[in-house]
């Protein structure tokens, strides 16, 4: 997988690594995030009905056009009125983005910030195929196994990488190994480690009374939520062969994911005031030199927005 070069390393004080042990650690810690690993991966996927999914399971012509073999799943799906595009099952979708945003942290303590995407380039049908996307991300994330950061992302992004790489005949061994112990390696599949870390099992009690969206959150917290589109919009950009367009509202959504991890990371106390101020000023940085490029000019609204939301938190 191609990684994008980004902001200039920064030297920083170490994240400390327990926060639970500290005096004076608030019971719902125990149930935070305990580390910060050296390489931090915050992802989000994108994804539409696949219209040959349709045409399988519903028995459709061929030559079904792919408006009319999404339409027929979203009607078997429980399609209304009020509601004319329902949330399908993940299997029954294909994926057609992942964003990330990496931290790496050396052992000398610099710290480095990357925005990464797929497919790398709109305009090449061959890196726009499911099958590529997948195994680009999937095979670097066994190589690298970073500690993966999402939202809603153990019931959603992870569940639909792994059952379409299924669906696709994919092998990721690296991916899938597990360690005999938990402490001797990463561990994808388990729910009692910080490989990934699902943000919204957090902050929604683990499924104990009603959840809060990622838009909600981060607007809350001065942090860019939605910015003129929204999940429901991509099914149209997708047949409208508007890649790019996905691509650009999955770097914004990897992103504040990133922006809502650091700031989770903070309240845990894996990162002090001034230490959680070094990190989003990298973010910052990243965003500044990107939006000077024609091919990532997209991010100065995101800075833009950051900017404006962060005035009316009170928090410049």
């Amino acid at each position: 997988m191609q990684w994008r070069a980004g902001a200039p390393a920064r030297q920083s004080t170490s994240p400390r690594e327990n926060p639970v042990d500290e005096p004076g650690a608030v019971c719902y810690l125990a149930r935070m995030f305990k580390t910060v690993k050296n390489e931090v991966w915050a992802f989000d996927c994108e994804w539409v009905p696949d219209p040959q999914a349709g045409r399988i399971l519903h028995d459709l012509p061929a030559a079904t056009p792919d408006r009319q073999a999404m339409e027929a799943m979203w009607l078997a799906g429980g399609a209304t009125e009020e509601e004319p595009r329902p949330f399908l099952k993940t299997a029954l979708c294909r994926v057609v983005s992942i964003a990330a945003v990496r931290r790496t942290q050396s052992h000398a303590g610099d710290v480095k910030v990357d925005l990464l995407w797929l497919p790398r380039s709109t305009d090449d049908p061959e890196q726009a195929l499911e099958k590529t996307v997948l195994e680009k991300f999937m095979r670097a994330l066994g190589q690298r196994q970073p500690q993966l950061v999402g939202f809603n992302s153990r019931n959603a992004d992870l569940k639909i990488l792994v059952q379409r790489a299924v669906a696709n005949g994919l092998s990721f061994p690296e991916f899938c190994r597990r360690p005999e112990k938990p402490w001797e390696g990463v561990d994808y599949f388990a729910r009692d480690n910080d490989c990934h870390v699902d943000l919204m099992d957090i902050l929604s009690g683990f499924g104990a009374g009603k959840g809060v969206s990622l838009n909600e959150i981060a607007k809350l917290s001065g942090i860019p939520g939605k910015l003129g589109a929204s999940g429901d919009d991509v099914a149209e950009m997708w047949l409208g062969g508007r890649w790019r367009d996905i691509v650009q509202y999955n770097c914004f959504d990897a992103l504040t994911t990133y922006l809502v991890w650091l700031r989770m990371a903070h309240f845990a106390g894996h990162f002090t005031a001034p230490q959680y101020q070094e990190e989003q000023d990298r973010v910052k940085d990243l965003l500044l030199e990107l939006s000077e490029r024609a091919e990532t000019a997209f991010l100065d609204p995101y800075l833009e927005e950051w900017d404006r939301l962060l005035t009316l938190t009170n928090q410049i």
